[in-house]
């Protein structure tokens, strides 16, 4: 459109997109993990990512289902049993648990706790898995903080910046 050279258009309002990146900017980064494996190494391995997202400020949004969630009924992380590393490293479980005893790594258990303290780290239940197994709530461990439907998980897990299935 050809416009006479005295009349100037009206500036436009900053836009949407620039608004949203200012919120976006403004709110904590979120980290959320699916942790569906029950096996040491698994547990540790998301362990050990839930500490280093707390230590960056983010969000941690951990939700348990399956074999994840059954790793945290009360007193199973201490059950030798329950110690297994994932079928296909079985080949290095003495190794990777003999280097984990000689470096004195703490249980995942203990390595979640402390995340805890290091930052904003969110335990939740499935509460369709919870309802297969029979669980309810007091028979997790205190670090669980609820029951949580997939809906809402997902929910979550769309507005983070980082999304992990272990």
């Amino acid at each position: 459109m050809n416009e006479p050279a005295n009349i100037r258009m009206p500036e436009q309002p900053s836009t949407t997109i620039e608004e949203g990146s200012s919120r976006q900017q403004d709110r904590k980064q979120r980290m959320s993990i699916i942790l569906f494996s029950g096996t040491v190494d698994k547990l540790t391995a998301a362990s050990i990512l839930a500490t280093g997202g707390a230590a960056m400020d983010m969000q941690v949004n951990i939700f348990l289902t399956f074999w994840g969630l059954l790793a945290l009924k009360k007193g199973a992380w201490k059950d030798p049993n329950q110690q297994k590393i994932s079928g296909e490293f079985a080949e290095y479980a003495p190794m990777v648990m003999e280097a984990f005893r000689k470096k004195n790594v703490k249980p995942w258990i203990e390595m979640l706790r402390e995340a805890r303290e290091v930052g904003e780290v969110n335990v939740y239940a499935c509460g369709m898995t919870m309802d297969l197994l029979g669980l309810s709530l007091e028979d997790l461990e205190d670090i669980v903080d609820g029951v949580q439907g997939v809906a809402g998980f997902v929910a979550e897990a769309r507005e983070s910046d980082i999304t992990l299935f272990i």
